[in-house]
């Protein structure tokens, strides 16, 4: 039985929209109130971030380093060795795009326990262009060893996320959407770093999201459904470490996967799925992201809809992909 609890209010016009970053700023002036250890780091864009409610709650546990997103993470390391529990804030095009190696060497390496918010990442910065849209964070920091990697599904989720990434003591990587996005989880759904979820039960395929991704998926399933096809719809908010026991238990219900990502798909979510079902039960595979391109400017949704990510975009993917694949079921 499902037991995890979905917005009864997902597929309203007037569905709730919050921004996931806004989770992420009321998670993190939770974690200090409970605990006086946590300290918040901001590279010249707190408002943006939504580190403004930490510092204004806990100014002497607020540092501004300004536009020096090395540094930021190097000062964090610092704080984390001395005990504190750091959360430096940025842009993903900016940490880890400017600073990977300084994550790598002076957190993941050392095994110190930083809290790495990527805000502002995906396509939803817009008119920014291609230069603050970074797609490629979820691979870059996947194949980092000792590094946990999480993209919450809504505003609830990021909140849930930021409290228990404040209490894990292990370097934890947490990528955030700007836009509003609407809300699929309540305040009963459960979040665990590592665990991942079905929200909807079905036996033709598997459609796997993370993020943003996720409600696509849901809205995609309702299309389908219209179709003749039955989808299963499965969230997976920890991109590492991921869950394959709940990822193969879907495979071996549906015997077809399709994962999407508002991301690059090379080394991305889709690729980390992709590593199980071919260890472990090979699978015909559907990824859906972006490929192999940059961004472009424009309005969000515009760029959603532009690059085929929209939960109608994806229906008719899926509906193709079912109609022309046949389902695997064989074990090895």
């Amino acid at each position: 039985m499902n037991q995890y609890i979905i917005n009864p209010n997902i597929f309203d016009t007037d569905v709730e929209l919050d921004t996931i970053r806004s989770g992420f700023g009321r998670g993190l002036k939770k974690a200090g109130e409970l605990d006086n250890k946590v300290v918040a780091l901001s590279a010249d864009l707190t408002d943006s971030t939504q580190v403004g409610l930490f510092r204004d709650a806990f100014p002497n546990r607020f540092i501004q380093v300004g536009i020096a997103e090395q540094n930021l993470v190097t000062v964090a390391s610092g704080l984390a060795s001395a005990g504190k529990i750091p959360f430096a804030s940025s842009y993903a095009a900016f940490s880890p795009g400017r600073n990977w190696e300084q994550i790598k060497t002076t957190i993941a390496l050392n095994e110190q326990p930083v809290k790495i918010v990527a805000s502002h990442a995906g396509l939803g910065v817009g008119p920014d262009g291609a230069t603050h849209q970074m797609l490629e964070d979820i691979a870059m920091m996947r194949v980092m060893p000792n590094m946990i990697v999480i993209a919450p599904g809504d505003s609830i989720e990021a909140e849930k996320a930021t409290l228990a990434i404040a209490k894990n003591n292990k370097p934890s990587y947490l990528r955030l959407a700007r836009e509003k996005t609407p809300i699929i989880s309540t305040n009963e759904s459960p979040f665990e770093i590592g665990k991942a979820y079905i929200l909807r039960e079905g036996y033709d395929v598997s459609l796997m999201g993370t993020g943003t991704m996720t409600y696509q998926l849901l809205v995609a399933a309702n299309i389908l459904s219209n179709h003749g096809i039955n989808a299963e719809v499965v969230h997976v908010p920890t991109i590492k470490p991921i869950d394959g026991d709940i990822i193969l238990t879907s495979a071996r219900r549906t015997g077809r996967v399709v994962t999407a990502e508002e991301a690059q798909i090379a080394g991305g979510f889709g690729g980390a799925v992709a590593e199980i079902l071919s260890e472990k039960l090979p699978t015909p595979l559907l990824r859906i992201g972006v490929h192999d391109r940059y961004g472009e400017s424009g309005q969000p949704s515009e760029l959603i809809e532009h690059f085929g990510l929209t939960g109608e975009h994806i229906a008719r993917k899926v509906e193709d992909f079912v109609r022309n694949t046949s389902q695997y079921h064989r074990e090895y």
